[in-house]
């Protein structure tokens, strides 16, 4: 059976765990996509315009909606799973 503080312990270290893959998926989205990998995503074309520059404009807003829901959907997972939802 886990102590109290044990539990607080790895219910802590799943949120941080969580926070720490949605921010590498925002930073590879919004750096890698629109800046880093923007020359080799020159040659495809979406919405009239090339994928990096997508990516720069509106992608990484989309994105980042996304893992807000995501974030808020995996917490109250997180919550239940560790007994304290609201």
């Amino acid at each position: 059976m886990m102590s109290q503080n044990d539990r607080d312990q790895s219910y802590w270290k799943a949120n941080l765990s969580l926070v720490r893959n949605c921010l590498i998926v925002w930073a590879v989205i919004a750096f890698g996509f629109s800046i880093v990998f923007r020359p080799l995503l020159s040659g495809i074309s979406i919405g009239g315009t090339d994928l990096g520059f997508w990516f720069a404009q509106q992608g990484s807003i989309i994105v980042f909606l996304a893992l807000i829901f995501y974030y808020a959907w995996r917490m109250n997972k997180l919550d239940r799973d560790f007994g304290v939802e609201e």
